[in-house]
Protein backbone atom coordinates (compact mmCIF):
# COMPACT_ATOMS: atom_id res chain seq x y z
CA UNK A 1 0.00 0.00 0.00
CA UNK A 2 1.03 3.65 -0.42
CA UNK A 3 1.70 5.61 2.75
CA UNK A 4 3.44 8.62 4.24
CA UNK A 5 6.31 7.41 6.42
CA UNK A 6 9.20 8.81 8.46
CA UNK A 7 12.28 7.35 10.16
CA UNK A 8 13.18 10.28 12.41
CA UNK A 9 11.64 13.20 14.23
CA UNK A 10 11.70 16.46 12.30
CA UNK A 11 9.87 18.86 10.01
CA UNK A 12 7.56 17.69 7.20
CA UNK A 13 10.74 17.36 5.12
CA UNK A 14 11.45 14.00 6.81
CA UNK A 15 8.25 12.52 5.39
CA UNK A 16 8.39 10.11 2.43
CA UNK A 17 5.63 8.88 0.13
CA UNK A 18 6.30 5.23 -0.61
CA UNK A 19 5.05 1.65 -0.70
CA UNK A 20 4.90 -0.32 2.57
CA UNK A 21 3.19 -3.48 3.82
CA UNK A 22 -0.50 -3.34 4.67
CA UNK A 23 -0.99 -3.44 8.47
CA UNK A 24 -2.61 -6.43 10.17
CA UNK A 25 -5.27 -5.65 12.79
CA UNK A 26 -4.73 -6.85 16.35
CA UNK A 27 -7.44 -8.79 18.16
CA UNK A 28 -9.26 -5.61 19.24
CA UNK A 29 -8.74 -3.62 16.05
CA UNK A 30 -10.36 -3.12 12.66
CA UNK A 31 -8.43 -2.65 9.44
CA UNK A 32 -9.79 0.36 7.58
CA UNK A 33 -9.47 1.16 3.90
CA UNK A 34 -8.96 4.87 4.43
CA UNK A 35 -11.01 7.17 2.22
CA UNK A 36 -10.06 10.41 3.99
CA UNK A 37 -7.72 11.41 6.80
CA UNK A 38 -7.56 14.75 8.61
CA UNK A 39 -4.61 16.81 9.79
CA UNK A 40 -4.45 18.02 13.39
CA UNK A 41 -1.87 19.94 15.43
CA UNK A 42 -1.41 16.58 17.19
CA UNK A 43 0.11 15.23 13.97
CA UNK A 44 2.86 17.82 13.71
CA UNK A 45 3.62 17.52 17.43
CA UNK A 46 4.10 13.78 16.90
CA UNK A 47 6.06 14.40 13.69
CA UNK A 48 8.49 16.79 15.36
CA UNK A 49 8.51 15.20 18.81
CA UNK A 50 7.82 18.63 20.27
CA UNK A 51 7.33 19.65 22.99
CA UNK A 52 9.73 17.09 24.45
CA UNK A 53 6.95 15.91 26.76
CA UNK A 54 5.43 14.22 23.67
CA UNK A 55 8.36 11.82 23.54
CA UNK A 56 7.83 10.91 27.18
CA UNK A 57 4.22 9.91 26.40
CA UNK A 58 5.36 6.70 24.71
CA UNK A 59 6.03 7.92 21.17
CA UNK A 60 9.79 7.28 21.36
CA UNK A 61 12.54 9.15 23.19
CA UNK A 62 15.22 9.55 20.51
CA UNK A 63 13.52 8.00 17.50
CA UNK A 64 9.78 7.68 16.78
CA UNK A 65 8.18 4.33 17.54
CA UNK A 66 5.64 4.82 14.76
CA UNK A 67 6.84 5.04 11.18
CA UNK A 68 3.42 6.18 9.97
CA UNK A 69 1.41 9.07 11.37
CA UNK A 70 -2.07 10.55 10.95
CA UNK A 71 -4.64 10.09 13.70
CA UNK A 72 -8.10 10.96 12.35
CA UNK A 73 -9.61 8.94 9.52
CA UNK A 74 -12.79 7.70 7.91
CA UNK A 75 -13.27 4.73 5.59
CA UNK A 76 -14.62 1.19 5.21
CA UNK A 77 -13.77 -1.82 7.36
CA UNK A 78 -11.57 -4.23 5.39
CA UNK A 79 -10.94 -6.82 8.13
CA UNK A 80 -11.57 -7.26 11.86
CA UNK A 81 -9.63 -8.71 14.78
CA UNK A 82 -10.98 -11.86 16.44
CA UNK A 83 -12.29 -9.99 19.50
CA UNK A 84 -14.13 -7.26 17.58
CA UNK A 85 -17.92 -7.46 18.01
CA UNK A 86 -19.31 -4.06 17.01
CA UNK A 87 -18.12 -3.84 13.41
CA UNK A 88 -18.15 -6.06 10.35
CA UNK A 89 -16.41 -5.97 6.99
CA UNK A 90 -17.91 -3.26 4.80
CA UNK A 91 -19.04 -0.96 7.64
CA UNK A 92 -18.35 2.73 7.15
CA UNK A 93 -16.49 4.02 10.22
CA UNK A 94 -14.64 7.00 11.57
CA UNK A 95 -12.26 7.40 14.47
CA UNK A 96 -8.72 8.11 15.60
CA UNK A 97 -5.65 5.90 15.79
CA UNK A 98 -2.19 5.98 14.24
CA UNK A 99 -1.17 5.72 10.59
CA UNK A 100 -4.11 7.37 8.85
CA UNK A 101 -1.92 8.98 6.18
CA UNK A 102 -2.00 5.75 4.21
CA UNK A 103 -4.29 3.61 2.07
CA UNK A 104 -4.98 1.29 5.02
CA UNK A 105 -4.77 1.80 8.78
CA UNK A 106 -5.86 0.09 11.99
CA UNK A 107 -8.33 1.52 14.48
CA UNK A 108 -8.98 0.24 17.98
CA UNK A 109 -12.60 -0.87 18.35
CA UNK A 110 -13.07 1.53 21.27
CA UNK A 111 -11.69 4.46 19.26
CA UNK A 112 -14.05 4.04 16.31
CA UNK A 113 -17.75 4.45 15.58
CA UNK A 114 -20.07 4.06 12.63
CA UNK A 115 -19.82 7.04 10.30
CA UNK A 116 -22.69 9.54 10.53
CA UNK A 117 -25.01 8.63 7.67
CA UNK A 118 -25.46 12.20 6.42
CA UNK A 119 -21.73 12.98 6.27
CA UNK A 120 -19.21 12.39 3.52
CA UNK A 121 -15.97 10.61 4.40
CA UNK A 122 -14.25 14.01 4.31
CA UNK A 123 -16.68 15.52 6.79
CA UNK A 124 -16.48 12.50 9.09
CA UNK A 125 -12.68 12.36 9.11
CA UNK A 126 -12.60 15.98 10.25
CA UNK A 127 -14.45 15.22 13.48
CA UNK A 128 -12.64 12.92 15.95
CA UNK A 129 -9.85 14.88 17.68
CA UNK A 130 -11.22 18.39 17.13
CA UNK A 131 -14.82 17.42 17.77
CA UNK A 132 -14.14 15.44 20.94
CA UNK A 133 -11.78 18.10 22.24
CA UNK A 134 -14.52 20.72 21.84
CA UNK A 135 -17.17 18.42 23.34
CA UNK A 136 -15.13 17.47 26.39
CA UNK A 137 -13.94 21.05 26.94
CA UNK A 138 -17.52 22.30 27.06
CA UNK A 139 -19.49 19.43 28.61
CA UNK A 140 -16.99 17.67 30.88
CA UNK A 141 -14.45 20.35 31.85
CA UNK A 142 -16.54 23.48 31.44
CA UNK A 143 -19.86 21.99 32.64
CA UNK A 144 -21.71 24.18 30.15
CA UNK A 145 -25.38 24.91 30.85
CA UNK A 146 -28.16 26.37 28.74
CA UNK A 147 -28.32 30.15 28.94
CA UNK A 148 -24.70 30.59 29.96
CA UNK A 149 -22.40 33.01 28.17
CA UNK A 150 -19.54 31.14 26.50
CA UNK A 151 -16.53 32.69 24.80
CA UNK A 152 -14.57 30.63 22.26
CA UNK A 153 -11.14 32.10 21.53
CA UNK A 154 -9.88 30.84 18.17
CA UNK A 155 -13.42 30.21 16.96
CA UNK A 156 -12.52 29.69 13.30
CA UNK A 157 -10.04 26.86 13.81
CA UNK A 158 -10.59 23.11 13.93
CA UNK A 159 -11.59 22.88 17.59
CA UNK A 160 -13.13 26.36 17.57
CA UNK A 161 -15.66 25.70 14.80
CA UNK A 162 -16.89 22.61 16.62
CA UNK A 163 -16.90 24.40 19.99
CA UNK A 164 -19.14 27.21 18.71
CA UNK A 165 -21.69 24.74 17.34
CA UNK A 166 -21.64 22.35 20.31
CA UNK A 167 -22.05 25.23 22.78
CA UNK A 168 -25.10 26.38 20.80
CA UNK A 169 -26.44 22.81 20.82
CA UNK A 170 -26.25 22.94 24.64
CA UNK A 171 -28.25 26.18 24.62
CA UNK A 172 -25.47 28.64 25.42
CA UNK A 173 -25.03 32.21 24.20
CA UNK A 174 -21.78 32.09 22.23
CA UNK A 175 -19.18 34.75 21.47
CA UNK A 176 -16.49 33.75 18.99
CA UNK A 177 -13.10 35.43 18.70
CA UNK A 178 -11.30 35.29 15.35
CA UNK A 179 -9.59 37.46 12.74
CA UNK A 180 -11.59 39.77 10.49
CA UNK A 181 -11.47 37.46 7.46
CA UNK A 182 -13.23 34.73 9.45
CA UNK A 183 -15.99 36.78 11.10
CA UNK A 184 -18.68 35.73 8.63
CA UNK A 185 -17.67 32.07 8.88
CA UNK A 186 -17.98 32.08 12.68
CA UNK A 187 -21.30 33.89 12.49
CA UNK A 188 -22.58 31.41 9.90
CA UNK A 189 -22.03 28.43 12.22
CA UNK A 190 -24.14 29.96 14.98
CA UNK A 191 -22.12 32.42 17.04
CA UNK A 192 -24.38 35.07 18.62
CA UNK A 193 -21.55 37.60 18.75
CA UNK A 194 -18.21 37.68 16.92
CA UNK A 195 -15.15 39.69 17.97
CA UNK A 196 -12.46 40.54 15.44
CA UNK A 197 -9.31 40.37 17.55
CA UNK A 198 -7.45 42.64 15.11
CA UNK A 199 -9.84 45.47 16.04
CA UNK A 200 -11.02 44.70 19.58
CA UNK A 201 -9.69 42.93 22.67
CA UNK A 202 -12.32 40.67 24.20
CA UNK A 203 -11.00 41.32 27.72
CA UNK A 204 -11.72 45.05 27.37
CA UNK A 205 -15.33 45.07 26.11
CA UNK A 206 -16.97 44.81 29.54
CA UNK A 207 -18.75 41.50 28.89
CA UNK A 208 -18.25 38.70 31.42
CA UNK A 209 -18.44 35.00 30.61
CA UNK A 210 -19.44 31.85 32.49
CA UNK A 211 -17.06 29.73 30.42
CA UNK A 212 -14.05 30.53 28.24
CA UNK A 213 -12.71 27.89 25.85
CA UNK A 214 -9.29 29.13 24.80
CA UNK A 215 -7.55 27.61 21.78
CA UNK A 216 -4.45 29.70 22.53
CA UNK A 217 -3.99 28.31 26.02
CA UNK A 218 -0.20 28.48 25.88
CA UNK A 219 -0.46 32.23 26.55
CA UNK A 220 -0.82 33.93 29.93
CA UNK A 221 -4.33 33.80 31.36
CA UNK A 222 -4.19 37.18 33.15
CA UNK A 223 -6.27 38.87 30.44
CA UNK A 224 -8.96 36.16 29.99
CA UNK A 225 -9.45 36.00 33.76
CA UNK A 226 -10.48 39.66 33.73
CA UNK A 227 -13.74 38.72 32.00
CA UNK A 228 -14.42 35.37 33.67
CA UNK A 229 -17.29 35.44 36.16
CA UNK A 230 -16.42 34.56 39.78
CA UNK A 231 -17.90 31.06 39.47
CA UNK A 232 -16.81 30.66 35.85
CA UNK A 233 -14.39 28.23 34.26
CA UNK A 234 -11.48 28.76 31.88
CA UNK A 235 -10.64 25.71 29.74
CA UNK A 236 -7.35 25.71 27.86
CA UNK A 237 -7.17 23.44 24.84
CA UNK A 238 -4.46 25.06 22.70
CA UNK A 239 -1.05 23.48 22.16
CA UNK A 240 2.50 24.75 21.86
CA UNK A 241 5.84 23.29 20.76
CA UNK A 242 7.51 25.02 23.71
CA UNK A 243 7.96 22.94 26.87
CA UNK A 244 8.10 26.19 28.86
CA UNK A 245 4.68 27.26 27.55
CA UNK A 246 3.20 23.85 28.24
CA UNK A 247 4.48 23.91 31.83
CA UNK A 248 3.02 27.41 32.20
CA UNK A 249 -0.38 26.07 31.13
CA UNK A 250 -0.21 23.04 33.39
CA UNK A 251 1.37 24.54 36.51
CA UNK A 252 1.56 28.34 36.57
CA UNK A 253 -1.86 29.20 35.14
CA UNK A 254 -3.82 27.14 37.70
CA UNK A 255 -1.89 28.85 40.50
CA UNK A 256 -2.70 32.29 39.07
CA UNK A 257 -6.35 31.32 38.73
CA UNK A 258 -6.56 29.99 42.29
CA UNK A 259 -5.16 33.26 43.64
CA UNK A 260 -7.86 35.11 41.69
CA UNK A 261 -10.59 32.69 42.81
CA UNK A 262 -11.26 31.26 39.36
CA UNK A 263 -11.34 27.70 37.99
CA UNK A 264 -8.84 26.76 35.28
CA UNK A 265 -8.60 23.45 33.42
CA UNK A 266 -6.05 22.36 30.81
CA UNK A 267 -6.48 18.91 29.31
CA UNK A 268 -5.90 16.52 26.41
CA UNK A 269 -8.99 14.96 24.86
CA UNK A 270 -9.82 11.35 25.63
CA UNK A 271 -10.61 9.45 22.45
CA UNK A 272 -13.49 7.08 23.18
CA UNK A 273 -16.34 5.43 21.34
CA UNK A 274 -19.11 6.85 23.53
CA UNK A 275 -18.22 10.42 22.60
CA UNK A 276 -17.79 9.54 18.92
CA UNK A 277 -21.35 8.18 19.05
CA UNK A 278 -22.51 11.35 20.86
CA UNK A 279 -20.96 13.46 18.09
CA UNK A 280 -22.55 11.18 15.47
CA UNK A 281 -25.97 11.98 16.93
CA UNK A 282 -25.30 15.74 16.89
CA UNK A 283 -24.05 15.55 13.32
CA UNK A 284 -26.98 13.45 12.08
CA UNK A 285 -29.41 15.84 13.80
CA UNK A 286 -27.87 18.74 11.87
CA UNK A 287 -26.83 20.55 15.05
CA UNK A 288 -23.14 20.35 14.14
CA UNK A 289 -21.33 20.24 10.82
CA UNK A 290 -17.69 19.96 9.74
CA UNK A 291 -16.01 23.04 8.27
CA UNK A 292 -13.46 21.99 5.63
CA UNK A 293 -10.78 24.50 4.66
CA UNK A 294 -8.49 22.65 2.24
CA UNK A 295 -8.12 19.23 0.65
CA UNK A 296 -4.81 17.60 -0.24
CA UNK A 297 -3.84 14.36 -1.93
CA UNK A 298 -1.90 11.72 0.03
CA UNK A 299 1.45 12.55 -1.55
CA UNK A 300 0.92 16.23 -0.67
CA UNK A 301 0.55 15.46 3.05
CA UNK A 302 3.78 17.35 3.96
CA UNK A 303 2.32 20.56 2.50
CA UNK A 304 -0.92 19.97 4.40
CA UNK A 305 0.94 19.61 7.69
CA UNK A 306 2.94 22.79 6.99
CA UNK A 307 -0.29 24.67 6.40
CA UNK A 308 -1.89 23.45 9.63
CA UNK A 309 1.30 24.19 11.55
CA UNK A 310 1.05 27.84 10.50
CA UNK A 311 -2.08 28.07 12.65
CA UNK A 312 -4.39 29.87 10.22
CA UNK A 313 -6.60 27.04 8.94
CA UNK A 314 -10.33 27.83 8.75
CA UNK A 315 -11.84 24.70 10.22
CA UNK A 316 -10.21 21.46 9.13
CA UNK A 317 -7.70 20.27 6.54
CA UNK A 318 -8.24 16.80 5.06
CA UNK A 319 -6.22 14.29 3.04
CA UNK A 320 -8.17 12.55 0.28
CA UNK A 321 -6.86 9.04 -0.39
Amino acid sequence: MKAIVRANYGSPDVLEFREIDKPVPKDNQVLVKVHTAAVNPFDWHILRGEPFLVRLMGFGLLKPKHGTIGADMAGKVEAIGKNVTQFKVGDEVYGSGMGGFAEYACLGENAAAHKPENLTFEQAAAVPIAGLTALQALRDRGRVQGGQHVLVNGASGGVGTFAVQIAKAFGAQVTGVCSGKNVELVRSIGADHVIDYTKEHFWLNGQEYDLIVDNAAFQSIHKPLRVLKPQGTYVGVGGSSSTVNVLQSLILNPIIAKIKGRRVVTFIANMNQADLVFMKELLEAGKVTSVIDRRYSLNDTPQAIRYVEEGHARGKVVITI
